[in-house]
């Protein structure tokens, strides 16, 4: 029996904090009536829940410091990387606020889900044991599975729901049998535990098995091929809202885990998972830049996109040091922002009241919307990579870091696939800029999208003004990660 006190109580703190609310706002949506103006009261409600608990994260994390008996561990890794999750959450919270929203998600309980999915997401960067993992994991799916199928008059929401209900189950048993095979050959859940438990002993197959499970489980999460198929699908099928969302908190939480995981409890074993890592980072990169290229519809193009992006992260992480890490970091630094800039526009493509998610909708933007093609124009050239935006950094750091752990074909290969993800970027350029149309998208921009996507834009341009902070930030999670294992 674990016996909690104070101690363990405090470097949870924004995660207790952030259950409260969300049982205070499930009163709130029962008894605030029905209706537009009490969804915007929740909504709004936690938005600022997590305005009071990413200040709670700022000041709470120094050393490493285990709670609960070692099930949770708040370090600088982790509140890192939380601030990165509570950023693109907030971001997503906030674009529901505006005025002619889907009726689907203009519900309390839209918020209420999304701030149980928070917790799980900020659990799961904490996780430092096999039972903490997988009750992070499903804490944070159940909310996400609901969500992606609110819009109730919807086949194609319905789908998107159903599909990723079940590669989702499937995921997580693939994850739960993994982790049983771990925990018969070491004798432990905790990651520390394991990690000191494979310390100078042969590894037997049914280990490697259980490692490769864990993985994939995790990979499935991140979108990483070849677990990838339920992605295009779902971003399609989902409101345009939840699909920002899926874009980019999950996302980073996912890959902390595995990070987490493979840093931390099989840190000593890096020869064992690299192949397995380098291999999925590949396919990702080659499959997600390819597939890009052939979509006609913006929401299936942005979920090959994040296929490939997390790809390019991937390859930082399988370098498996803390160079390799720090990369990551800076990787998904950019990428919350740029996809919260890239959604904050995707999310105003509407004709008629409807959405109008066709690429070929674009055409014309920059005469009939100047500021938001201007907007995207930068949030593309950034996901291209080119130089000086964000997304230049974040791909130089995580190939320098596998340049340097010998990984020479990876990183070749990471920006080879990156100049042919470019196409499908200058593609939605060319269309804004050089093509007319006689049918522009609806006038409008409401308040909540201009300040995501101003934050966005300042950001993206200015990264390199703040990168020497960035990087003291980042090399001290890193290494807080690999102290971890």
């Amino acid at each position: 029996m674990i016996d909690f006190s104070m101690a363990d109580i405090l470097p949870a703190l924004p995660e207790i904090f952030l259950s409260g609310m969300a049982l205070v706002l499930v009163l709130v949506a029962a008894f605030g009536g029905e209706g537009a103006q009490n969804a915007r009261r929740v909504t709004q409600i936690a938005m600022g829940s997590i305005v009071v608990a990413l200040i709670l994260v700022t000041g709470a994390y120094g050393g490493m410091t285990p709670a609960f008996g070692g099930m949770y561990s708040a370090d600088a890794f982790s509140g890192y990387m939380k601030v990165l999750v509570m950023l693109g959450t907030f971001a997503a919270l906030s674009m529901s606020l505006r005025t002619e929203g889907d009726s689907d998600i203009n519900k309390p309980e839209y918020s209420l889900l999304i701030l149980l999915a928070l917790v799980g997401m900020m659990l799961m960067i904490s996780a430092d044991n096999l039972m903490s993992l997988y009750m992070a994991i499903e804490l944070q799916s159940l909310p996400l599975y609901v969500v992606a199928a609110m819009r109730t008059n919807s086949l194609r929401s319905s789908e998107a729901g159903l599909k990723y209900f079940l590669l989702g189950a499937l995921s997580s048993g693939m994850l739960l049998y993994g982790a049983s095979l771990v925990y018969g050959f070491a004798g432990s859940t905790d990651f520390g535990q394991i990690s000191a438990a494979l310390a100078g002993r042969d590894l037997p197959p049914v280990f490697i098995i259980g490692m490769v499970f864990m993985v994939s489980g995790l990979a499935f999460k991140i979108s990483a091929v070849p677990f990838h198929m339920w992605t295009p699908d779902v971003y399609e099928g989902s409101p345009t809202l939840v699909t920002a969302l899926f874009a980019i908190a999950p996302k980073v939480a996912a890959i902390s885990l595995m990070m987490r995981l493979t840093y931390g409890a099989f840190g000593g074993i890096a020869d064992q998972w690299q192949q397995v890592l380098i291999a999925l980072s590949v396919a990702s990169m080659v499959i997600g830049a390819l597939g890009a290229i052939m979509q006609t519809d913006i929401k299936r193009m942005m979920a090959y996109s994040s296929i490939a992006h997390m790809g390019y992260a991937l390859a930082g992480l399988a370098a498996g040091s803390p160079d390799g890490a720090m990369g990551v970091m800076i990787y998904m630094t950019g990428y919350v922002f740029m996809g919260a800039g890239s959604f904050s526009i995707i999310l105003l493509m509407r004709r008629d009241k409807a959405e109008a998610t066709r690429i070929v909708d674009l055409k014309g933007l920059s005469r009939t919307h100047p500021m938001l093609a201007l907007g995207l124009l930068v949030m593309m050239f950034s996901m291209a990579g080119i130089p000086p935006l964000a997304g230049f950094f974040g791909k130089w750091y995580v190939f320098l870091a596998a340049v340097q752990a010998g990984l020479v074909p990876l990183a070749v290969i990471g920006v080879v696939m990156s100049v042919v993800g470019a196409f499908y970027y200058l593609r939605i350029i060319r269309l804004m800029y050089f093509e007319d149309t006689d049918n522009p998208l609806d006038p409008g921009v409401p308040a909540t999208n201009r300040v995501v996507l101003g934050v966005s834009l300042v950001v993206v341009l200015l990264f390199f003004v703040g990168l020497g902070s960035l990087l003291e930030a980042a090399d001290g999670a890193a290494m807080a990660l690999v102290a971890s294992g």
